[in-house]
């Protein structure tokens, strides 16, 4: 099946708010980029649906679903709404689209499930809010979409899912629906000690999560040793019948809410090492917090996914949609570097592997006979 790529509109011009972390556009960013490199043809694009609430209630509890809706139509939520379902909150805030943004989201990645009842390649850059919790907002997610994507796939026979998960945060909601479940296969790598501070290296969630806490500064080296070690054969021995992938774009090096130092090639060689093992891979986005980082990193894996060249320069209609990117209130946004705006690609960020890095790769690694 050609690859197809799951986007909606109302991410254009919808935000958390202007002093929120996710005021940035980033999923028009990547759409814009793709049809200006002659990556997005229409036949490939599919407008997501929003998820109806029969739908969500597959995981989320039917009560905090409406409290959802209830705060979109009243644009507020009562003292008791905010303390059981933590909505309105100052990383959960009330904006116009707080039900249909995530819906639309979720939408796209239980619409991805339905498509891969066959084999094939879905890309949902809006998908990957891996901290929602079944009864309430975590951690700016409003919904798990990663999980409804997964349950999706089962209720299409497809029982047996590799969850890779490289977010410079752990998926502490994903695990909530899936730990334990010896069909699943969960590895995460996710910076140490960053919130929600969950997934410790000796944390296998009930029996199948790889969790690698990286220390500050992962390099691009780092990451190639965690890849070729640890998540490629272990979703190998895994033998899935699907993988999924969270490609957060928040551990390259320039994004503000983490201390990883990733260039977006470390991203890119994962989605490539992953591509083929399993008849069907699902993409989805996740965290990333500095438009440009994001938006060129997300439209690189378009292009890999479609096995295009990543051009060592962009075209200009494509160099007038990173300019048009504006990062207000953050240091980063006042001088971007010209190759924010001229080319997709990162310097590689290579640097010496540390012996605590090499040390639980080998730890997590000897736990590979067990997914087999």
């Amino acid at each position: 099946m050609t690859p197809r790529f799951i986007g909606s509109e109302i991410y254009r011009h919808s935000s958390y708010g202007g002093w929120h972390p996710l005021r940035v556009p980033r999923v028009s960013t990547v759409m814009d980029l793709a049809r200006a490199l002659g990556w997005l043809p229409a036949a490939q694009f599919i407008t997501s649906p929003r998820a109806k609430p029969a739908a969500l209630v597959n995981w989320h509890g039917p009560d905090y679903v409406a409290a959802l809706q209830r705060a979109e139509a009243r644009q507020s939520v009562s003292a008791e709404e905010r303390a059981q379902f933590h909505i309105g909150t100052v990383s959960n805030p009330v904006f116009p689209e707080v039900f249909r943004r995530p819906s639309t989201a979720a939408g796209g990645s239980i619409l991805a499930g339905e498509l891969l009842a066959k084999p094939g390649i879905v890309y949902n850059p809006a998908g990957g809010t891996h901290h929602g919790m079944p009864d309430r907002a975590n951690g700016f997610c409003y919904l798990n979409d990663p999980v409804l994507a997964m349950l999706s796939l089962r209720a299409r026979g497809v029982r047996r899912i590799a969850y890779v998960d490289i977010d410079a945060h752990h998926p502490d909601g994903v695990e909530v629906g899936f730990g334990g479940d010896p069909d699943l296969l969960m590895i995460s790598v996710h910076e140490e000690g960053l919130w929600p501070r969950t997934g410790l290296l000796e944390d296998d969630a009930g029996g199948n999560a790889l969790n690698l806490p990286v220390p500050r500064g992962l390099n691009d080296d780092e990451m190639a040793l965690i890849r070729e070690a640890l998540i490629l054969p272990s979703v190998a021995n895994f033998r899935p019948q699907a993988v999924v992938l969270q490609c957060g774009a928040d551990a390259v090096e320039e994004d503000p809410l983490a201390h990883l130092s990733l260039s977006n090639n470390a991203h890119w060689r994962i989605v490539h090492g992953l591509m083929g093992i399993a008849p069907r891979f699902l993409v989805l986005g996740g965290g990333g917090y500095n438009p440009w980082t994001v938006g060129r990193l997300w439209t690189g894996v378009w292009g890999i996914l479609n096995r295009y060249d990543i051009p060592d320069h962009l075209p200009r209609s494509a160099e007038a949609v990173l300019r048009g990117l504006r990062f207000e209130g953050n240091r980063r946004g006042r001088t971007p570097p010209e190759t924010w705006f001229t080319t997709l690609r990162d310097a590689p960020r290579n640097g010496p592997i540390r012996d605590e890095v090499r040390a639980r790769v080998r730890r997590l690694a000897r736990r590979g006979p067990a997914w087999t």
